[in-house]
Formats: C-alpha cells, structure tokens, sequence
C-alpha cells in the first residue's frame, strides 16, 4: 500500500511534526502497468463508489489521423519509444507519451490506459 500524504521532512531537511496521523483517503494503489497483449481490464472501485477500468493487457488502439480527422481501431505491435522510463520499451509497457508501432504506423498514446481502460493514440507518420 502506499501513501500519498505529506512527508514527514520539511523542504529544507527539518521534521515536519504533523497535527494528524494518516488517512485513508490518502492512500494509493500499485501501477496497472498495462503490457502488449490479448485484451484483459480490471474494475476498480475508487473513492466516492464510482468505478475506474484498469487495462492490465491490450492489443488493439484507438489511432487518430490529424491530417484526416479520421479513427480506426488498430492493432498494436510492439512499444517503440517511452519518454517515461527507457526500461518500459523493452517490457512494452504502455503509459502516456508512449510511442507505439501499430499496423498504419507510429502513433504516440494520448490516453491513461492504467485509468481509463482504453488506449487511445495519435499518428505520428
């Protein structure tokens, strides 16, 4: 589990001493980490009930044309470039910014798939 409050260091290095300990709402979740593979999601149940869709695993993306203005469903071949982390590329793990091979092309992902549960992208070439 991990939390998502305020540190306990000030900026400058001095302890911060605070009026309250944690909260549940501060906490957070481990990283989809979606990968390159056969369509698999998750349902997640996020604050306030409502309801997040984790792709774990996806094959097919959304690609826009900007010249065209048109979309197709395409699928996707392998993770070319992350300006994320350079060691996704080779674990072909797909975030945003990613830039990804599909069958029409290089496209660069636009969308969260971690929160979104889609992979949307836009043609580079």
């Amino acid at each position: 589990m991990q939390w998502q409050g305020r540190s306990v260091r000030r900026q400058t290095g001095g302890r911060n001493h605070p009026a309250c300990g944690k909260r549940r709402f501060e906490i957070g979740r481990a990283a989809a980490e979606t990968h390159v593979g056969e369509n698999r999601s998750r349902l997640m149940r996020v604050r306030g009930g409502n309801v997040k869709v984790r792709a774990l695993r996806a094959d097919m993306a959304s690609v826009s044309n900007p010249a065209t203005g048109e979309t197709k469903k395409v699928g996707i071949q392998t993770v070319e470039a992350n300006p994320a982390n350079i060691n996704y590329v080779r674990r072909n793990l797909l975030t945003k910014g990613a830039i990804i091979r599909t069958e029409i092309g290089r496209a660069r992902i636009v969308s969260r798939p971690g929160q979104d549960g889609v992979v949307n992208a836009v043609l580079i070439e």
